[in-house]
């Protein structure tokens, strides 16, 4: 017989964990047992009335595969098929905790019955360590299923990026939709690599956070009305943080305009500030416009 001292060990690393239940596969035990896997499952199959399913079953196709993928040599592969589920020459046979008793009765040899007390004892010990450490296991799944809900969010996220690339030539945004319509201009802002020229009558402090978004070394230059609340300290102020900021006054404009490095004129049927709390579409007009707008300030 084989090293004893080393058996307990052996057995523990081969118990499985398939459909929820601690199982060891035909292959394994015929190892232990030291004989042919063949030979096992024939002695199974000349006494079948003594393994009923919850005793053992006969791993899928699926599950066979997912074994071999992290174990080596469970599974025999004839890699010449290239068929889905052809590939698999034998599905193993799993053997519950009291499958592995049973074997025992079964197989005749003056080693079953010492192999069979040490498989007993592993599983015993490995339900025993499960049980002893049941606190850490349950903050690992709740682990597992945080970094599950990060993975969705990062998913969402990128599908957002996708959703607001700037080469949008035009869209519109209903009532409600507030955070998808400050989105997409905050990625026209970012686009920015010289300047942005905003024309826009309602520029508040919301608008300045929005325009703080923007790259460093980006300066911005803003036409208003002369009665918008926004006060040569607040300027001072951005521009402390966010420079440079140039403020300007402005009675001829209704409509609000965005201007990108000089070369992309966006159109915008909202004030910055009132993004999304009703329905307003944007476009983005031929850039020949833009010397004539400026001149028109």
């Amino acid at each position: 017989m084989k090293d004893n001292v080393s058996i307990p060990t052996r057995i523990e690393s081969k118990i499985l964990t398939v459909r929820n239940l601690q199982v060891m596969i035909d292959r394994d035990l015929a190892e232990l047992y030291e004989v042919e896997t063949k030979v096992l499952n024939q002695a199974v199959k000349r006494n079948i009335e003594r393994f009923p399913q919850r005793f053992m079953f006969q791993l899928t196709v699926d599950e066979a595969e997912s074994i071999a993928s992290s174990r080596s040599q469970i599974v025999t592969l004839n890699k010449s098929s290239n068929k889905r589920g052809s590939n698999i020459k034998y599905l193993p046979y799993a053997f519950t905790e009291q499958g592995c008793a049973m074997l025992s009765s079964v197989l005749k040899s003056d080693i079953a019955v010492q192999v069979s007390i040490r498989i007993m004892d592993a599983f015993i010990a490995l339900r025993h360590f499960t049980l002893s450490n049941a606190q850490m296991f349950q903050r690992l799944d709740n682990i597992e299923k945080h970094q599950l809900s990060a993975d969705n969010k990062i998913e969402e996220l990128f599908e957002r990026m996708d959703k607001y690339k700037i080469d949008d030539t035009q869209g519109i945004f209903f009532q409600g939709q507030i955070f998808d319509a400050y989105a997409k201009f905050e990625s026209f802002l970012r686009s920015a690599v010289k300047e942005i020229i905003l024309i826009d009558n309602y520029v508040d402090l919301s608008v300045l956070e929005r325009l703080s978004k923007k790259k460093s070394g980006v300066n911005v230059t803003i036409y208003t009305d002369t009665k918008t609340k926004l006060t040569q300290q607040d300027i001072q102020m951005f521009n402390a943080q966010y420079p440079t900021l140039t403020l300007n006054r402005t009675t001829k404009m209704h409509d609000r305009f965005l201007i990108i490095d000089g070369k992309t004129l966006y159109h915008i049927g909202a004030s910055l500030k009132d993004l999304g709390k009703k329905c307003f579409a944007f476009e983005t007009l031929d850039s020949t416009l833009i010397p004539i707008l400026m001149n028109n300030l």
